[in-house]
């Protein structure tokens, strides 16, 4: 009796392990990406008890830095990135997103050109943008411009599928003076450059300021 018991026992351990390797040989080639960035920077580590390769990992890193950086990205569009990476070297991925913001919440890092928002932001400051499409009146938002490409604003109102943006800084700025003919007279017109207001659709807002 003892002695059945104990093959019994030695097949089910048999059994468990050849499950158990099995399971691990399935999975060798499928592992979880995650990567840490903080909008400047960017690490990527495999969640693999398994040996990832090296080069893998290294493209995913310059990849992934560049990627972050743009400013059409998304969450999915860097995860599409590393699974085409990944499919290179016969690995499957799934991909995970740290930054200072949480857990799949991406960072955009800008520069501030200009003075449209002074005192708030300076020209040449740095800033740090979470890209999201929750935002309120009153928040500091970077959008896409039709014009003028990326600009930072400040939302002031929200009407159905619109936004109105408006620069914190109301000055009237002179730029000059030209000699213009008016109805056949010349005339001296003063040039001025006015703070940019504009609505544009709510689509084109990347995301809200949170670091400055």
């Amino acid at each position: 009796m003892k002695h059945r018991t104990g093959v019994i026992i030695g097949l089910l351990v048999l059994v468990a392990v050849a499950g158990s390797a099995f399971y691990l040989f399935a999975d060798y080639n499928s592992t979880g990406i995650i990567i840490k960035t903080n909008g400047t920077e960017v690490s990527v580590q495999s969640s693999s008890w398994f040996p990832v390769p090296k080069a893998m990992l290294g493209e995913m890193r310059t990849k992934a830095l560049a990627d972050v950086q743009d400013a059409d990205s998304s969450l999915g569009s860097i995860q599409t990135d590393m699974q085409s990476i990944a499919s290179k070297y016969n690995f499957t991925v799934q991909v995970t997103v740290n930054s200072q913001f949480g857990e799949n919440q991406l960072p955009l890092p800008a520069t501030v050109r200009g003075t449209s928002m002074v005192p708030t932001l300076q020209d040449g400051q740095d800033i740090v943008v979470l890209k999201t499409s929750d935002f309120k009146v009153g928040d500091l938002v970077v959008a896409r411009h039709p014009e003028y490409n990326l600009i930072v604003k400040r939302v002031a109102e929200i009407n159905g599928s619109q936004v109105y943006l408006k620069s914190d800084n109301r000055q009237v700025e002179i730029l000059g003076n030209q000699i213009r003919t008016i109805n056949g007279v010349q005339q001296v017109v003063t040039i001025e450059k006015t703070p940019l207001d504009t609505w544009l659709p709510k689509t084109n807002v990347i995301g809200v300021v949170k670091i400055y």
